[in-house]
């Protein structure tokens, strides 16, 4: 009797900030606890969710962030100290709630299997170097990722 081949979900990753990259790891996370295949492929700035020097310290950006939970007119949001206002308030509603860090989502994405691709032009454009990234990412351009993604059940681009 043939093995069953488990779902899969491919999602791309194109932005940095601490808003954008907590949608990607919680969709692979729960992918994998619901025994799919996960797949993210990090591009663009993106790719800063993955560095070691940055993951830590993503910001949120409140300049034309039309979902900011208060409004915030755009004038506002070039005032000095208001992403860093902005981060802290987002952090807290993180912590309130119990989720993850974002180094700990990505430790649990590389322990369940997750495949965390970073691409490789965007390595070359920016000089990123293997070891700028955390343990675990593979380093591979769009062929590879869309290889992965060209039997995906869910694709996401975020």
């Amino acid at each position: 009797m043939a093995e069953e081949k488990k779902k899969r979900i491919a999602i791309i990753a194109s932005k940095g900030t601490l808003d954008m990259a907590y949608p990607p790891l919680i969709l692979a996370t729960t992918a994998l606890s619901m025994d799919m295949e996960a797949g993210i492929f990090f591009t663009l700035y993106g790719i800063n969710i993955l560095r070691k020097d940055k993951q830590e310290s993503l910001k949120v950006a409140p300049l034309a962030n039309p979902a900011m939970p208060v409004p915030v007119p755009n004038i506002m949001g070039v005032i000095p100290g208001m992403t860093a206002m902005a981060t802290s308030m987002m952090k807290g509603w993180i912590k309130k709630i119990n989720w993850p860090t974002i180094p700990e989502l990505l430790e649990m994405c590389v322990e369940e299997g997750a495949r965390l691709i970073a691409c490789s032009p965007t390595m070359e454009m920016l000089d990123l170097k293997k070891e700028d990234l955390i343990d675990g990412v593979e380093i591979a351009g769009a062929a590879d990722f869309l290889e992965f993604a060209s039997e995906a059940d869910i694709t996401l681009f975020i």
